[in-house]
C-alpha cells in the first residue's frame, strides 16, 4: 500500500482586494476556507470536505471530563487491586454515581440517546 505524502505549501501569494470584493469572494465559497477554495477553483484541486463540528457548551465538556476522569481512576483501582466484596461495593456505589450525574447532565443539556 502506497502511503500519500503530505503536501508542504512553501510559497505564498497575496493579492489586494476591496471590502466588497472579499465579501464576494467569501459568499461563493459558501463559509469554506478562503484558500482551499481559491485552489480548487484556480487550479482545479480537489480538496477534503471537512464534516462540521457543531460547537459545545464548555462547562458541558467540563462535566463530562470530570465524569470520565473519575471513571479511568475507578478502572485503574479495579484493574490494579486485589479487592474484596467491600471493594466491590464502593466501586459499584461510585459506578452508580457516575450514571446519576451522567444522566442529570442529559437532562439539564437535553441530550438524548
Amino acid at each position: 500500500m502506497t502511503e500519500k505524502k503530505k503536501v508542504i505549501r512553501e510559497k505564498s501569494i497575496k493579492i489586494r482586494v476591496t471590502e466588497t470584493e472579499l465579501q464576494a469572494l467569501k459568499d461563493r465559497c459558501d463559509g469554506a476556507e478562503l484558500a482551499p477554495w481559491v485552489r480548487e477553483t484556480c487550479l482545479g484541486e480537489r480538496t477534503l470536505k471537512r464534516a462540521n463540528v457543531p460547537k459545545v457548551d464548555p462547562a458541558l465538556l467540563r462535566q463530562l471530563s470530570g465524569l470520565g476522569n473519575n471513571l479511568n481512576q475507578i478502572t485503574r483501582v479495579v484493574n490494579t487491586q486485589n479487592y474484596d466484596v467491600v471493594n466491590v461495593v464502593q466501586v459499584l456505589a461510585q459506578l452508580s454515581a457516575i450514571e446519576r450525574q451522567l444522566g442529570q447532565i442529559m437532562a439539564q443539556y437535553e441530550i438524548s440517546v
